[in-house]
């Protein structure tokens, strides 16, 4: 699944329009991503008063990878006419920290993000039991 379809096992109407204002909110919409064994790389569009509008997959990789780009990135989240967007992905090795293809992929987004207005809020990794959040290490 590619280009940022909406997640047919994730799609719960109750979600839609729920606050995302605090890590524990957005870590709640991603629990079912921490223990997949193949990375996805997921978006969270949200309006203007930080409501989520839609929860994609954007793509799903291999044990180790998630080959995304930020017109896939973008392509929902635009569709939604979000005021910003949150992404996620999971490490299936259990380990948090970004590797430097994470770090560059996030520079990637902010610039694109700036472009097309709609501002990256956070990139978050989660684990089965951990995650850490480029906005809260001050990568973002």
């Amino acid at each position: 699944m590619t280009g940022g379809e909406p997640c047919p096992h994730c799609a719960n109407p109750i979600e839609a329009g729920k606050l995302l204002r605090r890590s524990e909110d957005i870590l709640a919409c991603l629990d079912h991503f921490r223990d997949k064994k193949q990375e996805y790389f997921v978006s969270l569009s949200l309006d203007s008063g930080q409501r989520l509008i839609a929860r994609r997959i954007v793509t799903i990789g291999l044990l180790d990878t998630a080959l995304t780009h930020p017109r896939e990135v973008f392509a929902g989240p635009l569709v939604d006419r979000a005021a910003s967007v949150i992404v996620v992905h999971n490490h299936p090795s259990g380990i948090a920290e970004p590797s430097k293809e994470d770090i560059k992929t996030t520079q990637q987004l902010v610039a694109a993000g700036i472009l097309l207005g709609i501002p990256l809020r956070d990139h978050i990794i989660v684990t089965v039991d951990a995650h850490y959040s480029f906005k809260h290490n001050s990568l973002l």
